[in-house]
């Protein structure tokens, strides 16, 4: 059994003010594999008063003084990448070929692309030749309580402490208390990185303790969260009172809109994107829309992709999807799935139950429903299972209006050739993100969303930008520059 109850602060690693244990749970086997403390709000005000007091010398360090403690980091972070990957794989179910190919080098991915953006952050900037006295400061926001979720654990730890560092922010964060290792293994490569006492610090904790005591903390300026709608609300409505910025990066219900003259492999492209990471990404695309023309044959194609589909063991090699996060999740999706059967959606791969040859471990079957109508529950609610619901549609307009009928706005798909209905499309379709013929964002690209799918932009020069603030200067003596 792992024990891992100190939390980071101001430097050092420190006993929690209370003890309250917690454990961490494997996925696999439903045993407990670790245990950690959860914060209290003593140990909360302890990480905000080490920030705060870190944060006069922080944001005025010299941006390539920080530039280099993130590449020192990045080092560190690159020697310890098997100790990720196994963190990952055993807190939160990921295989442990994905967690080496995928979950771990996500972080890596984050930490080269803001190192690289950075070189276009101007932190002082002149309003314009119309104004030549005038300059405009970007300058950081302040302490910044970041709160992440299990799982992508590092790319969504990376996408806030890396920028907010850059930024000039001193911090504190949160991450989900379900898959709390990885984020430890991440302070330790944080502290031999040697970053300034108070700069960045870590406490454990769930979202009614320490996740409200950083919404509702007088010397917090920011909240930077990653996480449901229903969390993002109680979050927003917890920091008004102290006038906080709030970034939220919440849920989705993405839809791949298939036209029929996409490529013959947009339908594989789908199920796999859907079924990754056991279903459990934000922005999945979890609302196939085909065309009447080819639905017929996209849904016989989307079955024999999913009957390819194996379910296994985190810690067994292989190609394969592991285990859902937690109990409470199985059963969510477990409910879901029972739930697009009652309402009339038909079946066509998996349903409820554990697969084959489990009796153990928060295993789903690879399951996907034909014949959906968009108002059924399982085409309105974020799953985050390996559950996809096939839909038909007519014609573009139709697409579009099934498309945007969500209360998310997070990333939608379209697969076509006509390059035209494409861009189109993609001006219509309301979401921050769109993805065409399977062509992924390219590097420094902002992920975020609209509406329900919360309002934030993470990555690139938007992801640090999200953590300055403009201030307006006049009368700038252009001959002290």
């Amino acid at each position: 059994m792992i024990e891992k109850r100190e939390f980071y602060i101001n430097g050092a690693w420190v006993a929690p003010t209370h003890t309250r244990d917690c454990e961490v749970i494997n996925p696999s086997t439903e045993e407990a594999c670790a245990v950690i403390s959860l914060g209290s709000t003593a140990d909360t005000n302890a990480a905000v008063a080490a920030a705060k007091a870190a944060f006069e010398d922080w944001s005025q360090t010299d941006p390539q003084v920080r530039l280099g403690y993130v590449k020192k980091i990045r080092e560190i972070y690159a020697e310890r990448a098997e100790d990720m990957a196994q963190a990952i794989s055993m807190e939160m179910g990921a295989p442990i070929d994905m967690a080496r190919s995928d979950q771990v080098p996500a972080g890596t991915w984050h930490i080269d692309n803001f190192i690289k953006a950075f070189d276009h952050i101007e932190f002082i900037r002149p309003l314009g030749p119309h104004a030549p006295e005038d300059r405009i400061a970007m300058e950081p926001i302040g302490v910044v309580g970041l709160i992440t979720p299990w799982n992508w654990p590092m790319n969504q730890v990376t996408l806030k402490v890396i920028p907010a560092l850059l930024a000039g922010c001193t911090m504190v964060l949160k991450p989900s208390e379900v898959a709390p290792l990885s984020s430890i293994v991440f302070a330790e490569i944080v502290h031999a990185a040697g970053l300034p006492k108070g700069v960045f610090n870590m406490v454990n904790g769930d979202g009614v303790g320490v996740g409200t005591d950083l919404s509702t903390h007088k010397d917090v300026e920011m909240i930077s969260f990653t996480g449901s709608a229903r969390a993002g609300a109680a979050i927003s409505k917890a920091a008004a009172d102290t006038f906080k910025r709030v970034c939220l990066e919440l849920g989705g219900k993405g839809a791949n809109v298939i036209f029929a003259d996409a490529d013959e492999k947009a339908v594989e492209r789908g199920v796999r994107r859907c079924f990754n990471n056991s279903g459990q990404s934000c922005n999945a695309p979890t609302r196939m829309l085909v065309e009447r023309p080819v639905y017929d044959q996209a849904v016989e194609k989307a079955v024999q992709i999913a009957e390819t589909v194996k379910v296994g063991l985190a810690d067994q090699p292989g190609r394969h999807i592991g285990p859902v996060v937690s109990a409470a999740q199985f059963d969510k999706i477990q409910g879901l799935i029972q739930k697009g059967i009652d309402e009339g959606a038909r079946l066509v791969a998996g349903g409820t139950g554990r697969p084959e040859g489990f009796n153990r471990g928060y295993f789903v079957r690879p399951t996907i429903f034909a014949d959906v109508s968009n108002d059924m529950t399982i085409a309105r609610e974020e799953i985050f299972g390996p559950v996809l619901s096939i839909i038909p549609f007519d014609n573009e307009d139709h697409a579009v209006e099934i498309a945007n009928d969500t209360i998310y706005g997070l990333t939608n798909y379209v697969q076509s050739q006509d390059g035209a209905k494409r861009n189109r499309m993609a001006r219509r379709l309301r979401s921050g993100m769109v993805e065409m013929n399977g062509k992924s964002r390219g590097a420094g690209s902002p992920f975020g969303g609209v509406k329900a799918s919360g309002r934030a932009r993470e990555g690139g020069v938007w992801g640090i930008e999200e953590f300055l603030e403009a201030k307006a200067i006049s009368g700038w003596a252009n001959d002290a520059d």
